[in-house]
C-alpha cells in the first residue's frame, strides 16, 4: 500500500515537472545555505580543537590584561622579565617560556611589508624547545635558532611559497628588519593561517636592538611538572603574580588561561557565530515551505476530482491525508539532496581556495555524516510540516463536492 502512494506522489510531481521544480528551488537554496555554512563552521570548530590538542593539558598562558588587538602592539599594561622570574618560582611550574611582539617592516627584493616580530630568548635550548613545541611549529627548511645567534632570522613558511616579495625567501637570504640586515637560517613549516605563516622569529637580544623594549615581555608559557593539577598550578602562579605586582581582584592587569578556559571562550564564539549563520539559513528555508505550502494547496485544488474518485472507490481520509504529506515530502527531499550536493561542492571549494589562495586552513568544510544525515532529514521534515496543512484540507473534502468540482 505505501508503495502506491509514493507511486502516485511521483505520478503527481511528473505531472507537474515546472511547478516541483520551482518549488524544489525554495529548498534546495534554503538547505545549500545551511549546510555551506554549518559545514564551514563544525570545520572552524575542528580546527580549533586541533590547534588545543597540540598546545596540551599541561600548559596555561599568560598575557598583559586589556591589550588592544596583537601582542606587542600597544597598551598601558605590561608584563616584564620579573614577572617570568616570578612564575618560574612557583610551586609546580617545570618550564617557563616567554616572547616579546612587535611590528616590523621587512625589506626584501626591493619591496616592503609590514609583518609582526617575535622576539625569543635563545639561551638556553631547553627554552627555546618548549617554546617552538608551544607554538606547534616544525621547521620547512634551515634550522631553529640557537644561543649565540646574531642578526638571524627564521621566517614563515609564505616567505617562501606565497609571492609576498615578487621572489621566494629562503636560506641564506638577506632581509633587511626595520632597516637592519638579517639571515635567514631557516624557513618554518606551514601553521596554517596566515598571520602565523607571516611572522619571523629573531633572538630577544636583537629584538630589544630594534625596539628598545628593556624587559618587556608579550605573552608567557608555562608548563606545570608531572602529576601536577593545571587548575590548582595556574591559581598559584595567579596568587603569586597578584601579589608581585600589587593587585587585586578589581585592579588585577593581567590573565591566565588553560588550554580549557580559551577553547570554552572561543567555542562560545563560535556558538553564537553558529546560531547567527543558521538564522540567515533559517530564512531560506521559511521561503522553501511557504513554496511547498504553496504547491500543495494549488495541487489540492486541481486535484478535487482525483480526490473524490478515490474516495468514491474506498479511499478513506488517512489515505488521501498520506499521499499529499509523502508527496510534500517528497519534494523536501529531492530539494534537500540537490542542495547538499552543491552545498558539499561550494564548501569544499571555499576550502581550496583558502588553502590555496589565501594560505589558510582554518576555513575547512566538515563532512561530520550527522551533519548530512541530519539536513537530509530536516529537508524532508521541513516538506511534510510545510505539506500538512494542505494535505489535511485534501482528507476533509467530501466526494459529493469533488466529484462536481469543475
Amino acid at each position: 500500500m505505501i508503495q502506491d502512494y509514493f507511486k502516485l506522489a511521483f505520478k503527481s510531481l511528473k505531472q507537474r515537472k515546472t511547478r516541483s521544480i520551482l518549488t524544489l528551488i525554495g529548498i534546495f537554496i534554503a538547505i545549500l545555505t545551511i549546510f555551506v555554512l554549518l559545514s564551514l563552521s563544525l570545520g572552524l570548530s575542528e580546527f580549533v580543537n586541533e590547534q588545543f590538542e597540540i598546545l596540551g593539558t599541561d600548559k596555561f598562558i599568560i598575557q598583559p590584561k586589556g591589550q588592544a588587538g596583537a601582542p606587542g602592539s600597544g597598551g598601558a599594561v605590561e608584563l616584564t622579565i620579573d614577572d617570568v622570574n616570578i612564575i618560574e618560582k612557583v610551586n609546580g611550574v617545570d618550564i617557563v617560556a616567554y616572547a616579546a611582539v612587535g611590528n616590523a617592516k621587512i625589506e626584501f627584493n626591493d619591496k616592503a611589508r609590514y609583518y609582526l616580530a617575535i622576539g625569543i630568548p635563545i639561551e638556553d635550548s631547553t627554552i627555546i624547545d618548549f617554546f617552538f613545541e608551544s607554538a606547534n611549529l616544525k621547521m620547512d627548511e634551515g634550522r631553529f635558532l640557537r644561543n649565540g645567534d646574531k642578526k638571524k632570522i627564521m621566517i614563515g613558511y609564505n616567505y617562501k611559497y606565497k609571492d609576498l616579495f615578487g621572489k621566494p625567501a629562503r636560506t641564506g637570504d638577506k632581509i633587511k628588519l626595520n632597516g637592519v640586515e638579517f639571515e635567514v637560517i631557516g624557513v618554518v613549516a606551514a601553521v596554517g593561517n596566515p598571520g602565523d605563516d607571516q611572522q619571523i622569529y629573531i633572538s630577544l637580544e636583537d629584538f630589544k636592538e630594534l625596539y628598545d623594549s628593556g624587559n618587556r615581555v608579550d605573552f608567557i608559557y608555562a608548563q606545570i611538572k608531572t602529576g601536577e593539577d593545571l587548575k590548582q598550578v595556574a591559581d598559584r602562579a595567579e596568587r603569586q603574580l597578584m601579589n608581585f605586582r600589587d593587585v587585586d581582584e578589581k585592579t588585577i592587569d593581567f590573565t591566565i588561561q588553560t588550554p580549557e578556559e580559551l577553547l570554552a571562550t572561543i567555542g562560545t564564539v563560535l556558538n553564537i557565530l553558529t546560531a547567527f549563520l543558521v538564522g540567515i539559513g533559517a530564512i531560506s528555508l521559511l521561503v522553501g515551505g511557504i513554496g511547498i505550502a504553496n504547491t500543495m494547496y494549488t495541487s489540492v485544488l486541481e486535484r478535487r476530482k482525483e480526490i473524490g474518485t478515490m474516495k468514491a472507490v474506498g479511499a478513506r481520509n488517512s489515505d488521501i491525508l498520506l499521499v499529499f504529506v509523502i508527496e510534500a515530502g517528497i519534494l523536501g527531499l529531492l530539494g534537500g539532496f540537490l542542495g547538499l550536493i552543491v552545498g558539499i561542492i561550494v564548501a569544499k571549494t571555499i576550502e581550496y581556495i583558502a588553502a590555496v589562495y589565501i594560505g589558510s586552513n582554518m576555513l575547512r568544510a566538515s563532512l561530520n555524516p550527522l551533519l548530512i544525515i541530519g539536513s537530509l532529514a530536516f529537508a524532508f521534515l521541513i516538506g511534510v510540516v510545510s505539506g500538512l496543512a494542505p494535505s489535511y484540507q485534501a482528507s476533509k473534502l467530501k466526494p459529493v463536492d469533488t466529484l462536481r468540482y469543475e
